[in-house]
């Protein structure tokens, strides 16, 4: 089935027309839907006619917030190519890799970027356009454009280009590499539309014409998601573009903001800031959290302050819809108890979920297994990858790699990554849940275990831990602490309280490189 994305744009213009779109806070600019809709038609056709992109070309986005939000899926699939989105915080080694394995026709970068960037581009011929004024230093270079001078050139004309809906490859997104180095999930426009319809189908309505939504993580990444239903149902999307709380605290008040999306290291950060006490929040309806393990004790904290208004969301690159989720109704007690906090929730109707043993059979309820997804928002593959595209996806189904078990009311415990089980003195111990027993101490802000060599149990469980501003507890305190919860065997054999842990682009704690730090330590490598 073929599409034009640009009719589709035009009547939410027609049905919205001057209510407001999109809103940039630090550049203080605002669109209303017939602006983005004729801004979006015009960089589409400066794609295609200024800059000569083909159907079979990539371009990449270097970009903060506010300047990505212009070069959204709403824009990508009306133009030729396909987009590729980086996490802006990347280095400039990430970013050159990234580039080398796409391949771009062009790059779209923030101006003080430039220098950094300009003599690899060059090299390989790649055309540059910067967000606001070229350089004084490269001005005089071939095949740099200025972003507002193209806008300015273009029609603002329908492109009249159109697409299969489901088979080109429209949007690529690198995985966030927690294991390894990412690999880059191709997507059609029908992925993104998937990721659409998963949210109206969640059992509570989140979106309405007044949503304004506030994107502080980086809209390369999960509050992408977001974006797409917030613009079908009439609302605004709100950008910032870097997560300060403080920034964030006040746009959610000057911006009268009723939804974000907020990982969960943010949200602990949150329950010590001031606004979390003198209002200046009330007009958030709902947030949604996840990308990483959240701790049941702090996400009690967390209703206990701002009430029920929490969304938990799972979801994934190679599946951009919600497919497990928590609703807000559901962080109360069911049956006298608050364990389902640890859950991620329950299935969301219309995704395919299932939960497999190693050889594909499926599980019973309680018991442990891999999730996987299908749904129209499984995405294409991966580029450049056809060996782990065959090992990750069989029959539509994407082949997650987290481990989790349903219990008899439906919701479903991630208890871990199948490469972060630790193996000690012959039993099973899953980080997440000697991580939530950290957290659960009201010293700790953040957490995180892992195995680490040792002559007699093969692993030993080692615990990093970052401690509240002014709070302190001793090792010898903290380890009782934890026996009560966890036991002597999943109880850490060492603990190093630390002043950060190595955090993802989405907010997830990376294992690997505090793996990596204290295997370096000790010489040696556990498998």
């Amino acid at each position: 089935m073929k599409i034009n994305f640009s009719n589709i744009t035009e009547n939410l213009a027609i049905v919205n027309a001057d209510r407001e779109a999109v809103v940039n806070v630090e550049r203080a600019a605002r669109y209303t839907f017939e602006d983005y809709h004729s801004l979006t038609n015009q960089i589409a056709n400066f794609l295609q006619y200024e800059l000569k992109l083909t159907n079979d070309d990539h371009y990449v986005c270097i970009l903060e917030n506010d300047s990505l939000s212009l070069m959204s899926p709403m824009t990508a699939f009306k133009g030729p190519g396909c987009i590729c989105y980086t996490n802006v915080r990347d280095s400039v080694a990430e970013h050159s890799w990234q580039i080398d394995t796409v391949e771009p026709k062009a790059v779209f970068i923030e101006s003080g970027m430039l220098a950094d960037y300009f003599e690899f581009l060059s090299k390989r011929k790649i055309q540059i356009v910067v967000m606001d004024e070229i350089p004084s230093a490269f001005k005089t270079h071939e095949h740099i454009y200025a972003f507002w001078d193209l806008v300015a050139q273009a029609s603002s004309d329908n492109p009249n280009l159109e697409f299969d809906l489901q088979t080109t490859p429209k949007v690529i997104r690198f995985t966030g590499g927690t294991t390894g180095k990412g690999k880059c999930a191709r997507y059609s426009i029908d992925s993104f539309m998937m990721c659409r319809d998963s949210f109206f189908m969640t059992p509570e309505p989140h979106w309405h014409r007044d949503v304004r939504f506030l994107h502080l993580a980086p809209l390369s990444h999960g509050t992408i998601m977001m974006s797409i239903p917030t613009h079908f149902q009439g609302g605004c999307n709100v950008t910032i573009n870097v997560p300060d709380l403080d920034l964030m605290c006040e746009a959610v008040s000057n911006e009268k903001i009723t939804g974000t999306f907020l990982v969960p290291t943010l949200l602990y950060r949150l329950l010590e800031h001031e606004a979390a006490r003198d209002g200046s929040l009330s007009s958030l309806e709902t947030v949604f959290y996840g990308a990483a393990p959240m701790s049941p004790t702090k996400l009690d904290e967390l209703k206990g302050v701002f009430g029920s208004i929490f969304v938990q969301a799972y979801a994934a690159t190679e599946h951009l819809a919600i497919s497990i989720a928590m609703m807000k109704d559901q962080h109360g007690e069911i049956s006298g108890s608050l364990k389902h906090l640890a859950s991620a929730g329950k299935p969301v109707p219309g995704i395919e979920i299932k939960l497999v043993n190693d050889d594909g059979t499926l599980t019973k309820r309680g018991e442990v297994g891999e999730i996987l997804m299908r749904s129209r928002s499984t995405c294409l593959g991966y580029y450049k990858n056809p060996e782990k595209t065959e090992e990750e996806f069989t029959d539509g189904f994407w082949k997650s790699g987290d481990l989790a078990r349903m219990d008899e009311n439906g919701f479903i415990y991630i208890v871990d990554r199948k490469k972060d089980l630790i193996i000690t003195g012959g039993f099973n111990v899953y980080a997440t849940e000697v991580e939530a027993a950290m957290s659960a101490h009201p010293a700790v802000m953040l957490s995180a275990a892992i195995g680490v060599p040792h002559e007699d149990w093969g692993e030993a469980i080692h615990g990093e831990v970052v401690l509240k501003d002014g709070a302190s507890v001793s090792e010898k305190e903290f380890k009782t602490f934890l026996r009560q919860k966890l036991g002597s065997i999943k109880t850490p054999k060492t603990i190093s309280f630390v002043d950060e842990l190595p955090l993802s682009a989405a907010g997830k704690v990376l294992r690997r490189k505090v793996r990596e730090k204290r295997w370096a330590h000790l010489g040696r490598n556990v498998n």
